[in-house]
């Protein structure tokens, strides 16, 4: 008897388990889409009208997008998710959402590609990246679960228009500590906690 209950427990468990999968499945493709819609309305060129209560990307939805940090590069939450992750982590909720506004900054502005993993890569091919830890030669998979699903919140937010920019428009930035060559062609707009912003003086991208 006991043996029969163990099975049946096993099978409850297992169909269990099945059926989370699913669901959580369908919410990542379900956010992945609503992503591709709202990431084209962020563009320069597109709608400036606040997304509905249908295209806004909840929070469950934004979760199971890439739940264990290892899957490609290939979709909106993801590229914006794990820049915010690599360029600010461990760092508050003002440093995720200033490198959140960067990126959404330049989406389809001139100079810079009209999709988030468009500009998350873009220079890749000449091996000098805008973010350089995405080809720095090391792995891009997140590895601490608590500081990566903040990242995904604060890109959720993103996406969905929710957060304010703090960087003032800005399109590049850096480390405190460091002073880049480039930085003397832009002007300054705002420090967010280890990082310095900068927007170009003319308001064109290079």
């Amino acid at each position: 008897m006991r043996q029969i209950w163990g099975a049946a427990c096993l099978a409850i468990f297992f169909l269990v388990g099945q059926a989370t999968a699913a669901d959580q499945a369908q919410k990542a493709e379900s956010a992945k889409g609503k992503a591709e819609v709202l990431e084209e309305k962020s563009s320069a060129g597109g709608s400036k009208a606040l997304p509905t209560k249908a295209e806004i990307i909840n929070k469950p939805e934004a979760q199971a997008v890439d739940p264990t940090g290892k899957e490609p590069l290939d979709d909106a939450i993801t590229c914006l998710a794990r820049t915010i992750y690599w360029e600010a982590k461990g760092k508050d909720d003002a440093d995720r959402e200033a490198i959140a506004n960067v990126v959404m900054n330049r989406i389809g502005h001139e100079g810079f590609p009209n999709t988030i993993c468009g500009v998350v890569k873009q220079g890749h091919e000449q091996g000098s990246c805008q973010f350089s830890w995405w080809c720095d030669g090391r792995s891009d998979d997140a590895e601490e679960e608590e500081s990566y699903s903040h990242a995904k919140e604060t890109a959720r937010k993103a996406l969905n228009r929710q957060l304010k920019d703090r960087t003032g428009g800005a399109l590049y930035f850096h480390r405190r500590k460091l002073a880049p060559d480039w930085s003397r062609e832009y002007i300054r707009t705002v420090e967010v906690g280890m990082h310095v912003f900068y927007k170009p003086a003319g308001g064109e991208a290079k």
